[in-house]
């Protein structure tokens, strides 16, 4: 019969062994999402909100450096002491970084000095798992679960900043060749009621979630009725075609402001070839599908549409109590398209996860009873609760296994590089 200690030190080690395995394949994803790139596409920088790929690879590699071996690992000496600056994004209270705008300056260090950079870490980070100090083990851990959802924001970002690269070379290139989702006829929108009540909102405590989905809080909702599916493209060139960019009417003032400034006419990428509009993808120039759900457009835009069909955006507790106990499934990262794709009619609430990034008529911000954590990684949500829109569902670029109901996206409302789009939601 084996001892207690014999049973907590294999169940320590099968933790640590699958812990190994979950850290080796999302550090692969990173990799593998830049396997199309050649060098030169790993350095541009498009505007300031867009990094280059190797910034991005790096800069996961020294949060796991910053936070995991630098405190912990005693046999680890730092790669190299100038990727303090280079790679910090923004964490004021630990170093100063070096400037977000300027990142595409940095032809130094080279793309095979930071994949040199990442096996090292990759290597000293298996080790530090496996031989992790008993005393330190639930930090640790905590930090490294972080450090992969990080990760995967970081992969998201990566196809979306790459997405917009290469949308500004007048050759139009290809990331790298994709399938053709499922053609699907789009059933017209019905609406799904929800009753007057007292909703609990915010992650339950099962799993993973990031800071900003606590504290679990009760809400009391109006009734009111969502959407079935996502605003298409050909729904929106009904906007279009009726004028609305020019319709001041139609936009919040700061909207407004926005189309007069930058000269919006149509999402971001759409370009029209004499009669027919055509839009950038990762795939290349592609005609827009009428069916698929209109996607590159900021919170002013939504607005606007929404005002036009005289409805109005979700707001994020709204959306939140809408999807709650729905299988996480739709078209995510796993689906391999990296394009949001037409609905298939066949559940009431259709594409409630993947395609595109939902806009809500939600600012982010604390919920009742939020404290910032302690110490540095303090500063990764709660100091940009400000002047920012919630995102609920997630995009075609989502990893899968990263979303949930109470995940909170957050962008400012004129960011239209993201892959975002519309629901529309109504009183009762």
């Amino acid at each position: 019969m084996p001892s207690s200690l014999q049973l907590d030190e294999r169940t320590a080690s099968t933790t640590n062994n699958s812990l190994v395995l979950n850290y080796e394949q999302i550090r692969k994803e990173s990799e593998l999402i830049c396997a199309p790139l050649e060098t030169e596409d790993y350095c541009i920088q498009t505007m300031p909100d867009v990094s280059p790929a190797k910034w991005h690879l790096a800069h996961t590699s020294w949060f796991f450096e910053t936070f995991l071996l630098l405190p912990f690992s005693r046999n680890y000496r730092c790669f190299n002491p100038a990727y303090d600056h280079l790679f910090n994004s923004y964490y004021l209270t630990h170093s100063q970084p070096f400037s977000r705008p300027a990142r595409g300056l940095l032809s130094r260090p080279t793309v095979a000095e930071i994949y040199r950079y990442r096996a090292a870490v990759d290597e000293a980070m298996v080790e530090l798992i496996t031989n992790a100090p008993e005393r330190s083990w639930q930090e640790i851990e905590s930090l490294i679960v972080l450090g992969l959802n990080h990760e995967q924001q970081h992969q998201e970002l990566m196809l979306t900043d790459l997405k917009h690269i290469f949308a500004q070379n007048p050759l139009r290139p290809r990331y790298r060749e994709l399938s053709t989702p499922p053609a699907h006829e789009v059933a017209d929108i019905s609406w799904i009621n929800v009753d007057k009540g007292i909703y609990d909102i915010g992650h339950n405590g099962n799993g993973f979630a990031y800071d900003n989905e606590y504290p679990r809080h009760k809400i009391l909702l109006q009734p009111f009725a969502l959407a079935s599916r996502l605003v298409t493209n050909a729904e929106y060139l009904g906007f279009i075609n009726d004028g609305s960019y020019k319709n001041p009417a139609l936009w919040l003032s700061d909207g407004w402001a926005s189309v007069q400034a930058n000269a919006w006419h149509a999402p971001l990428y759409w370009e029209q070839r004499d009669s027919e509009w055509w839009h950038m993808t990762l795939g290349g120039m592609r005609p827009v599908d009428p069916n698929a759900p209109v996607c590159h457009v900021s919170q002013y835009e939504a607005a606007a549409y929404a005002s036009w069909a005289d409805r109005r955006l979700p707001t994020e507790f709204e959306w939140e109590v809408s999807v709650s106990g729905l299988p996480i499934d739709g078209n995510l990262r796993n689906t391999d398209y990296l394009q949001p794709a037409a609905g298939n009619n066949e559940s009431l609430l259709q594409q409630h996860y993947g395609d595109v990034w939902e806009w809500t008529a939600s600012a982010y911000a604390p919920y009742p009873g939020y404290r910032v954590a302690e110490g540095t990684v303090g500063e990764y949500n709660g100091k940009f609760m400000s002047s920012q829109a919630v995102l609920r569902g997630g995009s075609c670029v989502t990893p899968a296994d990263h979303i949930r109901s109470s995940y909170r996206n957050f962008f400012y409302p004129k960011d239209r590089w993201q892959f975002s789009g519309i629901r529309l939601a109504r009183d009762l």
